[in-house]
């Protein structure tokens, strides 16, 4: 065998990795960049949670559809037009002049992203016929997924140090334009013969069910209840109520929710959302605490987040190795149990200080944001029969980018409707507070207050999760 095709695989892996970095940072990027761009755009506290949260959004409620997309009109086709949407919808969100182009330019790179996960991972496993060799690619893939969310912050702060915020989004183009170079000559086409089609009305109804449901959360916990947003939210649930009861009902549903059923899958699933949640939601409430309130500038706040980003990727690799010695029983009651605890530090910062704190809660935490990154999906094929591990698969992954987006929507709406009932009533959001120069100081502990509220809440479910996992799964080596 000559040398090229023993080094197209490995050369196609990297090829793969560009677009999985790019998706997997984009869901974290502008964490850092909040401040600055809020100075810029003025969004309003609701405008501001969209542009942060709709893209995950975008992602999460279509990973499941493209998949489907990809398996009958071709997975290289779909990576290749994602990758150019996402180029073309990247420079437009860094040009973006107003809030709304931004939340519409940012709901596009989603819906690139989509389409860019599951392809790419279908691709990969092509390249690698070999099972060993193709779990030891996919644990590559899953640890430069994790790698993305943990730097994307990171690289921001970096950026906005010398540029301007839309600098984040600009930095994808070169990158996209190197896949979009190497790609035909790396990759192969991969379609895969399943049966049924995609049901458009589960597609939509998950949809606007999600959008509609989120939409009534953030805008009371902006503005207070109203019978508007109520009425919003009550559809988007009868929606996504109605959406379960289609897919019961369907030959080839768009999520089997039949799979459910099953605890340890039920578990994994859980366990796929939370920890993003957790995690998406104090990391961009810890960035506007380190720069609004504590007044530190962005590089600054930026390297004090490497700890925690270079603990988190450590972890996702070598946490397959370690399941293999303790089970995944214990991985999963050690995954919940690291991250109530680093979040728990997060309950010492104030308004004067805590930044130890921050960074010790970012490593501890970082242990079990790894471990979730790594054992979910194959907790959740292997708690199901095999000839539905590939739905399985696809409920994982839309479950980790579910739980990017809700964090920040629903948690980030806990911390904000604090604000507005605790904070002087000068502004909606603290940044806003802070640059009118009125009642700084009764600002601030208004958002440190909201900040460990939540904290403490998702701090609580990651503890009853860990009891769960203690309790559903059997204590033996997978």
């Amino acid at each position: 065998m000559n040398a090229t095709p023993v080094r197209r695989p490995w050369l196609g892996l990297v090829v793969i990795l560009a677009p999985v970095l790019l998706v997997a940072m984009d869901g974290s990027v502008l964490f850092l960049v909040m401040p600055e761009l809020t100075t810029q755009l003025r969004p309003t506290a609701d405008q501001s949670l969209w542009i942060l949260d709709v893209y995950g959004f975008a992602v999460g409620s279509l990973l499941v559809a493209f998949g489907s997309i990809g398996d009958r009109y071709g997975r290289l086709k779909l990576l290749m037009a994602g990758a150019a949407l996402f180029g073309v919808s990247s420079a437009g969100a860094a040009l973006a002049q107003t809030p709304e182009q931004l939340i519409v330019l940012r709901a596009l790179m989603g819906i690139a992203g989509a389409t860019l996960l599951p392809s790419a991972l279908a691709v990969l496993s092509e390249l690698f016929p070999d099972a060993r060799q193709r779990s030891r690619a996919i644990g590559i893939f899953a640890a430069a997924f994790a790698a993305g969310f943990a730097i994307g912050p990171v690289v921001a702060g970096q950026l906005l140090d010398r540029f301007w915020w839309g600098s984040v989004f600009l930095i994808n183009l070169p990158v996209v334009a190197v896949f979009l170079g190497l790609a035909p000559f790396l990759l192969r086409e991969v379609r895969a013969v399943r049966p049924g089609t995609v049901d458009e009305l589960s597609v939509l109804t998950s949809a606007v069910g999600l959008l509609l449901t989120v939409y009534a959360v953030k805008r009371i916990a902006a503005g207070g209840f109203a019978v508007t947003p109520a009425f919003l939210g009550t559809a988007g649930l009868l929606t996504l109520t109605w959406f379960v009861r289609r897919q019961r009902r369907l030959e080839y549903p768009l999520i089997d929710v039949t799979l459910f059923r099953d605890r340890v899958f039920s578990l994994a699933i859980v366990t796929g959302l939370v920890p993003l949640a957790a995690w998406s939601a104090t990391a961009y409430l810890a960035g506007i605490h380190l720069q609004s309130v504590l007044g530190l500038p962005v590089r600054q706040a930026a390297l004090l987040a490497v700890p925690g980003a270079v603990v988190l990727t450590i972890t996702c690799i070598i946490t397959p190795a370690v399941v293999a010695r303790i089970g995944i029983r214990s991985a999963l009651v050690a995954c919940h149990g690291f991250v109530a605890v680093g979040l728990l530090l997060l309950l010492f910062l104030d308004a004067d200080g805590g930044i130890g704190w921050y960074v010790a809660s970012t490593v501890i935490a970082g242990i079990g944001y790894g471990i979730s990154f790594s054992v979910v999906a194959d907790t959740a094929v292997a708690a199901v029969p095999a000839e539905r591990g590939g739905s399985a698969a696809a409920i994982a992954e839309t479950s980790n980018e579910l739980g990017n987006a809700l964090g920040i929507a629903l948690l980030g709406s806990l911390a904000a409707a604090v604000f507005r009932l605790q904070g002087p009533g000068v502004a909606n959001t603290l940044t806003e507070t802070v640059q009118a120069g009125i009642s700084v100081t009764e600002a601030k502990a208004a958002f440190v207050l909201g900040l460990h509220l939540t904290v403490l809440v998702i701090a609580l479910v990651h503890g009853g999760l860990a009891v769960l996992s203690a309790r559903w799964i059997r204590p033996q080596v997978s």
